[in-house]
């Protein structure tokens, strides 16, 4: 039988595992501002969630995901989205009786704040988010957890595509600074991959996880391998550190059976 999967946000990410759990055989309905921008074979339903939540009878939700976005980076634009937005399409999902089997939120390794390199961080670290966007963001994982405590949250470390993003126009413009930052990243493809992973695997999946690559790296270290992939000089690493940075483990994660594709930057980044 055919289970059928809703998406609240369908954007990059969103839409990466939409088109991944339909190629599944999934029967699979996104929400977002424009249900008609919604690729196929997935269905849309249109709803702005900071102001209303969206028309979900009819439906017979199996499997749940929500990966909202929200811009600017402020905490209005945040809480409007990621808990005032939940909220709403949950309480959507409630009027409508239905109650997923397995669901999964989109958070971020942001909510461990600006913490040292050592230790490494994990599920057992404790979150202590740094400033006001952060802080809503454990919020609403809060509140998805008392929502649907049987969930899981999938907190994602730096999302990129390997030949485009923010961190590849700074080395080809010359403005790449701040080389001793240890930094963090997921390849898009395998963060839309772990979180397929952990809606269909046969056994339930914990309550967390963290989803980033095998290789917590400096900053300096990606930046000359993305100028070797361009045919440039590497960037000059004399910068001073504005910040030690965090370094981050996908422990749990692969010992759920998930595996990436681009395990490091040097797999990831071919420009």
């Amino acid at each position: 039988m055919t289970s059928h999967a809703l998406l609240i946000g369908a954007g990059d990410l969103g839409s990466d595992v939409g088109i991944r759990l339909a190629a599944l055989g999934h029967e699979v309905t996104a929400v977002r501002r424009r249900g008609d921008l919604v690729a196929s074979p997935m269905h849309g339903i249109s709803a702005d969630l900071t102001v209303t939540g969206p028309d979900l009878t009819g439906l017979d939700v199996d499997l749940l995901v929500v990966a909202l976005t929200a811009r600017p980076r402020t905490e209005e634009s945040y809480r409007a989205t990621y808990v005032d937005g939940l909220i709403r399409a949950l309480d959507a999902l409630t009027a409508a009786g239905q109650t997923p089997r397995r669901a999964v939120l989109v958070s971020s390794t942001g909510v461990y704040g600006d913490a040292a390199p050592d230790p490494v961080l994990d599920e057992a670290s404790p979150a202590e988010p740094a400033d006001a966007p952060a802080r809503v963001l454990l919020e609403a994982e809060q509140a998805f957890a008392e929502r649907l405590p049987h969930g899981t949250v999938l907190r994602l470390s730096g999302l990129y595509r390997g030949e485009t993003g923010r961190l590849v126009t700074q080395v080809r413009e010359g403005t790449f600074d701040d080389p001793h930052r240890w930094t963090n990243r997921i390849h898009r493809d395998d963060a839309a991959a772990a979180v397929v992973h952990l809606l269909t695997r046969d056994e339930a999946p914990e309550a967390l996880y963290v989803g980033t690559d095998d290789e917590p790296s400096l900053l300096g270290d990606v930046a000359a391998h993305v100028a070797n992939q361009l045919g440039l000089p590497a960037p000059e690493a004399a910068a001073p550190a504005r910040g030690h940075g965090k370094r981050l483990s996908n422990a749990r994660l692969r010992a759920s059976g998930w595996r990436p594709a681009y395990p490091t930057y040097r797999e990831g980044y071919v420009v």
